[in-house]
């Protein structure tokens, strides 16, 4: 597969690289990295072909915006695509030391709120602008309005309130503006996407968790009321957060937190049926989204130009009908389940 073919993604007139990169690893989510080792990640994958980057405030509280468009500044505009979020604006403090970058291990002294408000949309926006150092984003996601962040129900429901008193408004005039091309949402958890579809105009989602080789739960609604709307798709962590990268090792990541007895014990068997068939699990986990018609890019994330070239190689291994099939034969792949 090509990694560096392009896509449509949904109504937005974007075309994505098949491959992207996910800027959520600049944020230092796990560990600090130094900044010239960010900027040879994002060096590495531009030479190399891909054409599609997302970040956020969130990433880093900032730091992922700013890493990414210091590199991007010096590239022609309209030889790339970058998406950034919405959702949350930053404020500093007088005491920087005193700052919780938590989750982050490292990333920048600011203090986020959430604000799906109009202002907080156009402050998030200009905000992001500036933190990149460009003049416009091709595309704009509402981040995070789901229940991993907005717990109880009442709570979320609220939020919902907010972005459709004013925030969505923000997006549509952007979008009518020509200043973004695509209104999208980042997700972490089923149920969301027919939730949101019922109330917004949404041009695409960005889909964390969880279709991956692991789980296609979206098959059964999220994606086809998907299709019916046109929207388009960007996985988010087709490495399930890494144990799809490493396999079943200990120590494994699995949705961001130590992987559980029954995953690894799933991972290793599918795993087993990749190396019957001599292909890098890691190839799997990153082409079988691909096979879905509505999906445009997936996004992995990387610390290291090794890791990006291995993400590379792995787009480009060529994986047999066969692997899919004994997949699906095995019951560890859902019957229904597109593959490329």
């Amino acid at each position: 597969m090509d990694p560096f073919a392009t896509r449509s993604l949904g109504p937005t007139g974007a075309r994505l690289t098949r491959l992207g990169f996910g800027g959520a690893p600049l944020g230092e989510l796990h560990a600090k990295l130094p900044e010239d080792t960010a900027q040879s990640v994002i060096e590495t994958a531009f030479t190399a072909g891909v054409r599609y980057f997302d970040t956020s405030p969130w990433y880093g509280h900032g730091l992922s915006e700013h890493r990414l468009g210091r590199y991007l500044r010096g590239q022609r505009r309209e030889s790339y695509v970058i998406s950034t979020k919405v959702g949350r604006v930053y404020s500093g403090d007088n005491d920087p030391g005193s700052v919780d970058v938590s989750p982050w291990a490292g990333g920048l002294p600011f203090t986020p709120r959430f604000d799906y408000g109009y202002d907080g949309v156009m402050r998030s926006y200009e905000d992001s602008r500036q933190r990149l150092g460009l003049a416009r984003v091709d595309l704009l996601l509402i981040h995070d309005l789901d229940r991993l962040y907005h717990n109880p129900e009442e709570t979320l429901e609220a939020r919902m309130r907010e972005l459709e008193g004013g925030g969505m408004k923000a997006l549509d005039e952007l979008k009518s503006a020509g200043r973004i091309a695509g209104i999208g949402a980042g997700i972490n958890h089923m149920g969301m996407i027919p939730r949101l579809l019922a109330r917004f105009d949404i041009d695409f989602f960005l889909v964390a968790m969880p279709y991956t080789l692991l789980d296609q739960e979206p098959l059964e609604e999220e994606f086809p009321r998907l299709a019916e709307k046109g929207a388009g798709i960007v996985i988010g962590s087709p490495f399930a957060s890494g144990i799809l990268a490493t396999g079943a090792v200990e120590g494994a990541f699995y949705n961001y937190a130590p992987a559980p007895p029954e995953i690894l014990e799933k991972v290793g068997l599918i795993e087993a049926v990749c190396q019957r068939h001599h292909v890098p699990l890691a190839a799997a986990a990153l082409q079988f989204p691909l096979g879905h018609g509505s999906v445009a890019a997936v996004i992995p994330g990387a610390v290291t130009p090794d890791e990006v070239l291995g993400s590379i190689e792995m787009m480009g291994t060529d994986i047999p009908a066969a692997l899919w099939d004994e997949l699906k034969a095995e019951g560890l792949l859902r019957a229904e389940a597109p593959v490329p």
